[in-house]
């Protein structure tokens, strides 16, 4: 019976969604109740475990239920492999790439008009993190995804936005980290500085929590197999 309500009580109801959304694994299910719980959240785990999609929804949840007043959803730009100077077009277009993740979510969840008015009102709104410097962000819920490029100064530079009432989101996969130096990643400098700090919770996804294509958890454990070898 506990499982069950511990499931049912993290079923995510967008007010004017498109869906309800609901956990598929325990990890998924613990996200949402920690969220729901903790001003600081640490997600950490592979690439189709849900973790940026449950994010985005039980974000839109707690804001369309007017519990907090914006949505602000930010990722570091590094290039893995392709460079932005050599992209065509302007800044804004440059950058699209680097956000179009978050965009995906948000159209799955909301009517698409109903998501450009309050992208256009910023209610709800998408940035680079270099544009978190200098802000203070209070009374709403900011949500860091890719978090595994930060480098612990963006991380720390993050962090420290938190204002009165914001509840702060960390998410990423430590096995995609894209810097030259993989020990210099934020998210992993992130959960192992705060890990002894109360009301900061860390959720660490396995592949057994990847609910994408069946395929693609062979494909991570094939590569993980590997890169071990």
């Amino acid at each position: 019976m506990y499982e069950k309500d511990f499931f049912s009580k993290a079923t995510i109801k967008i007010p004017g969604g498109i869906k309800t959304v609901f956990p598929k694994t325990k990890n998924q299910a613990n996200l949402i109740h920690c969220m729901r719980n903790s001003s600081l959240v640490f997600a950490s785990g592979p690439a189709g475990s849900g973790k940026t999609f449950l994010i985005v929804a039980e974000a839109l949840s707690q804001l369309l239920s007017q519990k907090k007043k914006s949505l602000v959803l930010t990722r570091p730009v590094v290039e893995a492999g392709e460079s932005l100077g050599f992209l065509p077009g302007d800044f804004e277009q440059k950058i699209n790439p680097y956000l179009r993740p978050l965009f995906d979510s948000l159209e799955s969840l909301l009517p698409r008009e109903f998501l450009r008015k309050m992208l256009e009102s910023g209610i709800i709104e998408i940035a680079p993190l270099a544009y978190m410097r200098g802000r203070t962000l209070s009374d709403s819920i900011i949500i860091l995804d890719e978090a595994q490029n930060t480098t612990p100064e963006q991380m720390k530079m993050f962090l420290t936005r938190m204002g009165c009432d914001a509840k702060f989101i960390v998410t990423g996969d430590a096995s995609q980290i894209d810097l030259p130096n993989r020990k210099d990643s934020g998210l992993l400098k992130g959960i192992e500085l705060t890990k002894n700090i109360k009301g900061i919770k860390t959720i660490t996804f396995r592949n057994e929590d990847i609910v994408r294509h069946p395929l693609v958890a062979k494909i991570v454990k094939a590569f993980d197999k590997g890169s071990e070898e």
